[in-house]
């Protein structure tokens, strides 16, 4: 008798209340962006899946709930285990799926690893408090709980940590998760979490994953009246509808939105230009400037710009491109056609408007060689849009409070990076951004298991990670108690 199929060779389903089966929605393709081939075709999710994983959870989330301490934190222990267990074939599936290449699969798991690490200590942090009280014999407490059910909706650039830096804690901290991953990457942004928490024993329908589009499943998540909270990773465009709809839903959510970025790298007159080349070619170029944190922009003081320039180009020019399976390749494909038709349009758009090409060319099926431009100016599109992809534009600034200006000219502030030899001196630069994150004489990708994630203006709302977390998956329950009778006037004296 052979053996029966292991969740890891049902990827191609849905797993909804514990139950892994095909979906009945619109027939979707999952394809690798650098071959074209097709990986599988599976059917997406429905409304009705919808509801019937969110009330799975919903029923499941009370015992979840109850669980002490420790027997949460061993379930995220446990998933530990398998990641690295599994590390292999989860950048495997990063590099098929995602185009990710070999160091950014290297870190994606590295950093998902993180994520379940913290969140084995973060059911410890959950802790309620007492209150000072003037009125005579009543004790004042604030209860810490679980919220209930959460709505995850997350993106396809860095599928694994996107899902993973929200499914993690709030389960960890007693929720249930209903998660639909983005539709290019629906394993590694969904059916592989499924396949690791259903091994780990993870409570039948605590968690449900439903690949589908937006406008059918997100939709229906965000309007149902069961989950609590949504967190959705995406572009600004797309989080204020999420926003709306949380708003306009029969029962008000809470919003934890990480939203696009246009970050700056900005590079002072006395840094380092070695490592500030070195830095902003990863922080540029990594996963193909296919991340929210990244450089979408650098900021160079005038007296050491045609230096940093010249080197910049120089070291574009080395990085390997091509196939994500070659360890070598630093550059692979952009996600999908429509992707690279949006990138290709600002690039003609940007040389129409005057910009200098210093390096380009022309792309290899999804392969877009690095493109690096001089002279832009304050409005190009390549300063005002958010490119996602691998396309630099140096900005000149003339002293250190323009390259603040020009860092600050957006209406985006997620991430960003200073470089200087003077630490004070970037402290103090960095404290002036209007930003959720920046980081001295470091690229902007960066994220912490314990650090607050997060953006500020039109990057979204709220902090990821550590006690941010607990905080964001959370609520308070204000509860007292009179312990001795207590006076109630009718009348005034």
């Amino acid at each position: 008798m052979a053996d029966a199929p292991t969740p890891y060779e049902k990827l191609d389903q849905l797993w909804i209340a514990g139950k892994w089966r095909q979906g009945s929605g619109e027939p979707t393709d999952n394809k690798n962006p650098w071959t074209g081939e097709t990986l599988f075709s599976y059917g997406t999710a429905t409304r009705d899946d919808v509801d019937e994983a969110l009330r799975a959870s919903k029923a499941a989330q009370a015992e979840w709930a109850a669980l002490p301490p420790a027997a949460r934190a061993a379930s995220m222990a446990k998933m530990v285990e398998i990641i690295e267990s599994r590390s292999d074939e989860l950048m495997d599936w990063i590099v098929r799926e995602s185009g990710g290449t070999k160091v950014k699969a290297a870190l994606e798991v590295k950093l998902i690893t993180g994520v379940f690490r913290e969140a084995a200590i973060l059911p410890y942090m959950v802790e309620g408090r007492i209150l000072p009280e003037d009125i005579e014999g009543k004790e004042s407490r604030c209860y810490r709980k679980p919220v209930g059910v959460v709505a995850l909706i997350s993106p396809w650039n860095f599928p694994m940590q996107l899902t993973a830096r929200t499914l993690g804690p709030a389960l960890a901290v007693g929720n249930g998760v209903v998660l639909k991953p983005a539709s290019d990457t629906p394993v590694t942004g969904g059916t592989l979490f499924a396949a690791m928490l259903e091994e780990a024993g993870i409570p039948e329908g605590l968690v449900s994953v439903l690949p589908g589009p937006g406008s059918e499943v997100g939709d229906a998540l965000i309007g149902h009246e069961i989950p609590r909270v949504v967190s959705f990773t995406g572009s600004t465009p797309v989080g204020r509808g999420v926003g709306k709809s949380a708003l306009d839903a029969k029962v008000i959510k809470q919003l934890e939105l990480e939203l696009g970025g246009n970050g700056p790298i900005v590079v002072l007159d006395d840094a380092d230009i070695d490592l500030a080349v070195r830095a902003s070619l990863w922080g540029k170029f990594m996963h193909q400037g296919q991340i929210c944190m990244i450089a979408n922009r650098i900021v160079v003081h005038d007296a050491v710009y045609d230096e940093f320039v010249d080197r910049f180009v120089a070291g574009a020019k080395s990085l390997k491109r091509g196939d994500p399976d070659d360890p070598a390749t630093f550059i692979g494909p952009i996600i999908n056609d429509s992707q690279m038709k949006s990138i290709r349009k600002l690039i003609e758009k940007a040389k129409s408007e005057g910009a200098t090409c210093l390096l380009g060319g022309e792309p290899e099926g999804l392969v877009l060689p690095p493109h690096v431009f001089a002279d832009v100016a304050e409005d190009s599109c390549l300063v005002t849009n958010e490119i996602f992809g691998p396309v630099a534009p140096i900005q000149r600034a003339s002293d250190e409070e323009d390259a603040l200006r020009l860092a600050n000219a957006t209406d985006y502030g997620l991430s960003s990076a200073v470089f200087t030899k003077d630490v004070d001196r970037g402290v103090r630069f960095a404290r002036r951004i209007e930003a959720g994150m920046t980081h001295v004489n470091d690229q902007p990708v960066n994220d912490s298991p314990f650090g607050p994630f997060g953006g500020e203006k039109n990057s979204g709302l709220g902090r990821f990670n550590g006690r941010w977390a607990v905080e964001a998956f959370t609520t308070d329950h204000w509860i007292t108690v009179q312990r001795t009778p207590r006076d109630y006037p009718f009348a005034a004296d």
